[in-house]
């Protein structure tokens, strides 16, 4: 069944929630471990059904905001979503307690009940309205950015359609749409930062009611991160300020000198080449069909895969109008279908985002069968390594997509990932101040990012960019808004990914081994124990930064950059 063909329905509530609490009443009195199974399976069944319809709503309506069905649908889920939530900590509750809780936890193994344990630590039915009001500022912050207009030079842009003019081998072209993207964040940015000032003061509010000092360790909960803490992610920030920071500031260095310049400002960054940065030399189905070739030589599990995407049409990639900005990998449950959203936009990026949500998709299509909801994804830092190692893996088939440019986009790849590393942890101190200081102005944080930002990225110079100078990047990165402390998972997993970089030079078999037995596995272990599943060494490890960033580093000293 092809993806426009999958049927719509919205859960009609209260004989959802009826059934529901039937089957957990029924679950609550079973008296044999067979019934109590039997239950466990409906259950499922029913929580399946739900998050299925919920993720195609969450789907169709990224792809058009603007449509007014999918809106409509979309405020239900921010609305219901937490009465969900209620019903399925009963459910953990149950599970929990159950008499015949050794032998479930037998069957589906210990990480759901690890699970069980940390979710019903971030709710209780007191907390339903902040949850919901929660979810409709998210909803707020994604829809100003999907519907931004960005006039520039007669012409009217958004926010994904605009980087590819920021990356012009024209300095002048690269300030002024820069300047242009950064006048819409301007503009909005009392939007922004009144949204972002409710986000955090009712999540603060949340974890008060629920106990906790502040939202920190409630964040974490939320994260269902169960083997490390607050103090363990310092420390790995301090490991990537010590051994990361400088080879990063080395590597930007290196551009100025490349692109002969006397001083390397932010409109520059993005620009990597004096002869321009490297781009796909064909359009969106031209790359689609490469990419199919890629899957199909890369292994027999890849060919399966990408084909179950391509035969139904499981991917919308091209930016549009009214689309949300970004890309992302979703799972409907009920059919078993990963989905792939993005926005082309011409930049070596269409690449880097289709390997990178075809690593999430090839995940969550390997452990499908599993057969429970808990089990699709891992948690966020886990999956990751699915996304950021794929992109890795496909490095022999990139001269399909830039040609004559790879050895250019390789090296452009391989120094963002080390560059990328002193930004995510940036993103994630700052969380951290904001959670322990829920009354700051907002003001105050923009300050507080300004002082961040110049401890991990010493390179970066404003200029006369106002907004900027005072602290206002961070109000473009959407997870700061959607999904608190998600951001230290892309560095945690970025080192875990280089390590899968190393081996597949030393043995591609090997390699790709141990990535398939991680994507099979789902998300049924724990982040530390599906590391050590690939057998990988934790990122927490004291010197484990240090050796995977010098790997990098004496590979991309070893690279002639200046004949790019």
């Amino acid at each position: 069944m092809k993806f426009q063909d999958f049927p719509y329905q919205r859960p009609e509530l209260d004989s959802f929630v009826k059934n529901f609490e039937n089957l957990l009443s029924a679950f609550e009195h079973a008296t044999s471990l067979a019934e109590q199974d039997d239950l466990f399976e409906k259950i499922n069944v029913m929580r399946d059904d739900f998050s299925s319809m919920n993720n195609l709503c969450r789907i169709r309506h990224s792809i058009d905001t603007r449509d007014e069905f999918y809106e409509k649908e979309n405020t239900f889920f921010d609305e219901n979503s937490p009465t969900y939530t209620a019903l399925n900590n009963r459910f953990y509750q149950l599970i929990l307690n159950s008499k015949f809780r050794t032998e479930l936890e037998n069957k589906w193994g210990s990480q759901l009940f690890t699970i069980a344990d940390l979710s019903l630590k971030t709710f209780e039915p007191s907390i339903l309205e902040d949850l919901q009001k929660e979810n409709k500022l998210v909803s707020d912050y994604m829809k100003i950015k999907a519907t931004a207009k960005i006039e520039f030079e007669g012409k009217e842009y958004n926010l994904s359609s605009i980087i590819p003019l920021e990356t012009s081998k024209d300095r002048n072209t690269r300030k002024a749409a820069a300047k242009a993207k950064w006048n819409f964040f301007e503009k909005n940015a009392e939007n922004f930062e009144e949204i972002f000032d409710q986000q955090v003061k009712v999540r603060h509010e949340i974890a008060k009611k629920l106990g906790y000092k502040n939202f920190i360790d409630l964040g974490y909960a939320r994260m269902l991160r169960s083997d490390y803490n607050a103090e363990m992610v310092a420390n790995f920030r301090e490991q990537i300020l010590t051994h990361v920071v400088p080879i990063a500031t080395e590597l930007y260095k290196r551009q100025k000198e490349r692109l002969g310049f006397e001083k390397l400002e932010y409109y520059d960054t993005s620009f990597r080449f004096a002869s321009g940065n490297p781009k796909p030399h064909g359009s969106p189905s031209w790359i689609l069909n490469h990419a199919s070739k890629m899957y199909s030589d890369l292994s027999a599990e890849t060919k399966e895969f990408f084909d179950f995407m391509r035969d139904n049409e499981l991917m919308d990639l091209v930016n549009k109008e009214g689309k949300a900005t970004g890309g992302y990998c979703s799972f409907i449950g009920k059919y078993k279908a990963p989905y792939i959203f993005s926005n082309f936009n011409g930049t070596s990026g269409d690449i880097d985002v289709l390997t990178h949500e075809a690593g999430h998709a090839f995940q969550v299509y390997s452990s499908r069968e599993i057969g429970l909801d808990e089990y699709n994804w891992p948690t966020y830092e886990a999956c990751e390594i699915h996304s950021m190692s794929m992109e890795f893996f496909t490095y022999p088939w990139m001269h399909l997509f830039f040609e004559e440019e790879t050895d250019k986009y390789k090296f452009a790849h391989l120094a963002g990932a080390i560059k990328f590393l002193p930004y995510g942890v940036a993103v994630d101190e700052f969380q951290h101040y904001v959670y322990e200081n829920p009354e700051a102005t907002p003001k105050e944080r923009n300050q507080a990012w300004k002082s961040i930002e110049k401890k991990y990225l010493p390179h970066v110079d404003y200029g006369d960019n106002e907004f900027l100078a005072n602290g206002g990047f961070w109000q473009k990165q959407g997870h700061i808004f959607s999904t608190p402390f998600y951001y230290i998972d892309y560095t945690l997993a970025q080192v875990c990914a280089f390590q899968f970089w190393k081996k597949d030079q030393e043995d591609h078999a090997t390699a790709w081994n141990d990535y398939v037995r991680l994507c099979k596995a789902g998300g049924s272990q724990s982040f530390l124990e599906l590391v050590k599943l690939a057998n990988l060494m934790s990122p927490f490890e004291e010197g484990c930064v240090q050796n995977v960033t010098d790997i990098i580093k004496n590979w991309l000293d070893s690279i002639d950059d200046s004949k790019f």
